[in-house]
């Protein structure tokens, strides 16, 4: 079987993939629409990488009301923030939203292929990092942080990431606003209205802080 390319074994040789593949260390599994992939609260023993469909990220209340706090699709990461913490529990639900399969691998064949291969490392840490500002922003949505507040912490990040005030986008707006947690049709509306209180401009590439000492 050759490499998958998903965004952590890519760095693999294919020869060394079909040797973990057959000593098991790299295994698939299937889930179909609808089952629970993992409760809340059930340890974390495993990364496992989406490879086909994909899981919504949910926390379901006392009464049985669900809300959805994320979407995760093919080559996101589960379990990568969780797996080498102190109390690896999940603390929300995960649910398959169309039939799904998993790449998994276990906790300590996961750290030997850390220590092999630093690019392998390097993915692995990029995407859980992409992953928890995902959750902590859809977070902050839910208990009524603002879309300007979401975006104004989003840019002021890049800004400090890419350090420069124009922030290069590498994603379309539609992007932006499901990395966001919000509809496409509000990110546009509040980039317009940031540009009209001349905090920033911005185009189809680029946003621009021009401002962000207002009060927003």
């Amino acid at each position: 079987m050759i490499n998958d390319q998903n965004i952590i074994t890519k760095n693999i040789s294919n020869t060394k993939y079909e040797q973990l593949l057959s000593n098991n260390i790299i295994r698939f599994k299937k889930y179909s629409k609808g089952n629970f992939i993992h409760m809340e609260n059930d340890l974390c023993t495993l990364l496992e990488i989406i490879i086909e469909g994909n899981v919504s990220i949910d926390r379901i209340d006392e009464e049985g009301n669900v809300m959805c706090i994320a979407k995760f699709t093919k080559n996101d990461i589960l379990g990568g923030n969780l797996l080498f913490s102190r109390t690896p529990a999940y603390p929300m639900s995960i649910i398959a939203n169309t039939d799904v399969t998993m790449l998994q691998i276990k906790k300590d064949d996961l750290f030997n292929l850390m220590c092999h291969y630093p690019d392998f490392l390097k993915a692995y840490l990029e995407n859980i990092s992409d992953n928890a500002f995902i959750l902590g922003d859809r977070i902050r949505g839910y208990v009524k942080t603002t879309l300007r507040q979401i975006l104004t912490n989003y840019l002021k990040k890049q800004s400090n990431i890419q350090k420069s005030n124009t922030i290069k986008l590498n994603m379309t707006k539609k992007e932006l606003a499901f990395l966001l947690g919000v509809q496409r049709t509000s990110l546009s509306r509040e980039l317009a209205k940031m540009r009209n209180d001349k905090l920033i401009t911005f185009n189809k590439n680029e946003i621009k802080i021009i401002n962000f000492e207002k009060d927003y």
